[in-house]
């Protein structure tokens, strides 16, 4: 029997209809279930689907249209039902005891404003073309090779200009800063 007859005998109310449906369409329907789950499920519960599915076609059968065949609304239906099994069961995983706050404090956003804000200080202190060097490099991710070139530097020269930056913010950065 082809899927318009099916379809037309599902709409009449067809047990046997509902019968060949099951037999022809379960292991259709089944992998469709077994990759919108992708492992995530028990043997049982894609079987518990798969029947909830038929369920649906037999609760829906007077609606179908016979032109549009049985597989995609199947398909459909079967994807839904994976789908919201998934949402009902979706294992939640514990928050370990060490985590960090997801959001920053006031006072912590104050710290980083301050710290922000000394850095760029540092960086606007060093003398050029050192702070263009730092600036592209490192803030605009220009290759080392093209700013050397267009500073008029050589590349070793501009690594060691970076060297030496480095430790300039990094002691400009120290100051004040109690260490434990």
């Amino acid at each position: 029997m082809d899927e318009r007859a099916l379809v037309k005998k599902l709409n009449r109310g067809s047990r046997s209809a509902l019968d060949a449906a099951l037999k022809r369409f379960t292991p259709y329907v089944s992998a469709v279930i077994l990759r919108a789950l992708a492992g995530r499920a028990c043997q049982e519960d894609v079987e518990e689907l798969c029947a909830d599915v038929f369920v649906a076609l037999w609760a829906n059968a007077p609606g179908l249209d016979p032109e549009q065949g049985l597989r995609p609304w199947l398909a459909a239906v079967a994807r839904n039902k994976a789908t919201d099994w998934l949402r009902r069961c979706r294992p939640t995983a514990p928050i370990p005891d060490n985590a960090p706050d997801p959001a920053p404090g006031p006072e912590e956003l104050a710290q980083r404003q301050e710290q922000s804000a000394r850095l760029w200080a540092a960086v606007d202190g060093l003398g050029e073309p050192d702070r263009t060097l730092f600036l592209r490099y490192y803030y605009e991710g220009d290759k080392l090779k093209t700013v050397a070139a267009e500073l008029g530097l050589s590349q070793t020269a501009a690594k060691q200009r970076l060297f030496r930056g480095r430790k300039a913010l990094k002691a400009a950065l120290q100051e004040g800063v109690e260490t434990p």
